[in-house]
């Protein structure tokens, strides 16, 4: 009886360090003044002359809103139809 206590804790310990330790993926929606929109896996520091406004992973466009999903692989942003790098 004592072995299987003794499980019961050590499980019990594992599965809460288990959830201590899981990170939520962080994300987030990044749109420009132009009405491109994309996903990031991070807010990075975009140029203030860039018009980024970042929004959370579960940010949604009204239904009078007109905006373009356009994603890109890596770091940067939409400009003038252009994925500039950075």
């Amino acid at each position: 009886m004592k072995q299987i206590t003794t499980f019961g804790t050590a499980a019990i310990f594992a599965v809460s360090a288990l959830a201590f330790t899981a990170s939520t993926a962080s994300a987030a929606i990044v749109c420009n003044g132009a009405g491109d929109c994309w996903h990031v896996k991070r807010a990075y520091s975009y140029p203030a002359t860039a018009g980024i406004v970042v929004h959370p992973n579960h940010w949604r466009w009204g239904p009078r809103e007109k905006f373009t999903w356009r994603e890109h692989v890596g770091r940067g942003y939409w400009r003038n139809g252009v994925w500039v790098a950075f």
